[in-house]
C-alpha cells in the first residue's frame, strides 16, 4: 500500500511540476523540435519591424506562411520532412508571433505582401518556393500573382480569400456576429482547436494552457489585423486569374473553417495546377497529417 501511495504522490508532483513550469518545459519542447528539423531563430529588420524567422535545411529556398493567429511553429512538424531537401525560411509575420507588431501600422494585405517583398529581397535568396497555410495561402497566392519573378512555386494549403467557395462553418459563425478565431477564454480556445482539426495531433494539457494563454494576449492584436485584412478583402481568384505560377493546392475535405469547394474553385482558375483534397482532414494539413502533406509537396516537385 505503501508504494502505491509513493506512485500516487510522485505522479502529484510530476502532474504539478508539469503546470507549474509549463511553460519553460513548453519552450524546450519548441526547441527540440526545431532542431530536430535543423531550425535556427534569425531576425531580420523590415519596414521598421522586426521579423523573427526558423531558418535551417539544404537546397533551394521554401518560403512558408503560417495562418491567422498562428507563427512560424506552426511549421515545425512539418520541417524534418522538407529540411533535407529544401532550405526553410519560416517567419513570423508582421503583427504575428515575435515579430513586432504595432497599432500605428496597418496589416493589410498590401501592406503584408509589400513587407513580404522586403524580407525576400532582404534576404537575397533568389526566387523562393512559396507555400501558406489558411490567411499564409491567401498572402502566399497575392506575391506569387504579383511578383511571378520572384516565385518558383506555390504550394496553397487550404488558403483564405477564395470568394466563390460556399459558406463554411467558420463563416456562418461571422455572420451571426462570432469569430471563432479571436480567443477570449480557454472555452473558445476548445472550440477553435475542434474547429480547425478532425483528429487533433496530441498536445499535453500543460502546453495547451500554454498555447490559450497565448491566444487569448494577442487577442486584441489579432483583432485589429483581421479587421485590416479582412473587411474588405481582395478576391484570390481575381487576383491570380492571370498567375502562371506552377502551384499545388492542398485541402482537407473536413475543412470547417474555409469550405473545401474552394479548391475547385482554383483548379478550373489557374493554368498550371494540381489539386488534392485530403479524406477525413481538417483545415491543417501540415499539422494533422505533416508526413503525408510532406509527401504530396515533394512529389509534385519531382514532378516539375
Amino acid at each position: 500500500m505503501s508504494v502505491i501511495i509513493t506512485l500516487l504522490l510522485l505522479a502529484a508532483l510530476a502532474y504539478a511540476g508539469l503546470h507549474y513550469f509549463r511553460w519553460p518545459l513548453f519552450r524546450a519542447a519548441i526547441a527540440a523540435q526545431r532542431n530536430k528539423g535543423g531550425l535556427v531563430e534569425r531576425q531580420l529588420k523590415v519596414d521598421g519591424h522586426e521579423i523573427v524567422y526558423l531558418d535551417g535545411g539544404s537546397g533551394e529556398p521554401l518560403l512558408l506562411l503560417h495562418g491567422f493567429g498562428a507563427n512560424k511553429d506552426n511549421w515545425i512538424q512539418i520541417a524534418p520532412l522538407l529540411s533535407p531537401h529544401y532550405r526553410l525560411i519560416i517567419p513570423d509575420l508582421p503583427g504575428f508571433g515575435d515579430s513586432t507588431r504595432d497599432f500605428e501600422r496597418r496589416y493589410g494585405a498590401d501592406d503584408q505582401i509589400a513587407r513580404l517583398l522586403a524580407f525576400v529581397t532582404a534576404l537575397d535568396v533568389g526566387p523562393v518556393h512559396i507555400g501558406g497555410n489558411s490567411m499564409g495561402g491567401y498572402l502566399a497566392g497575392l506575391f506569387a500573382a504579383r511578383y511571378p519573378e520572384a516565385v518558383k512555386s506555390l504550394w496553397l494549403l487550404a488558403p483564405a480569400g477564395v470568394e466563390a467557395a460556399d459558406p463554411s462553418e467558420y463563416f456562418l459563425a461571422l455572420e451571426r456576429g462570432e469569430n471563432p478565431l479571436l480567443v477570449n477564454d480557454a472555452a473558445d480556445f476548445a472550440r477553435l482547436v475542434n474547429l480547425c482539426f478532425t483528429k487533433a495531433p496530441y498536445v499535453p494539457k500543460a502546453f495547451q494552457r500554454c498555447l490559450c494563454e497565448r491566444n487569448v494576449a494577442e487577442r486584441v492584436f489579432n483583432e485589429k489585423i483581421f479587421t485590416e485584412l479582412f473587411t474588405d478583402p481582395v478576391s484570390l481568384e481575381e487576383a491570380m486569374a492571370d498567375c502562371a505560377v506552377r502551384t499545388q493546392i492542398v485541402w482537407g475535405d473536413n475543412d470547417r473553417v474555409l469550405h473545401p469547394s474552394g479548391a475547385g474553385v482554383l483548379d478550373k482558375l489557374l493554368a498550371n495546377v494540381e489539386t488534392h483534397v485530403m479524406k477525413r482532414m481538417g483545415h491543417c494539413p501540415m499539422l494533422e497529417r505533416p508526413a503525408e502533406t510532406a509527401e504530396l509537396f515533394l512529389k509534385f516537385q519531382r514532378a516539375a
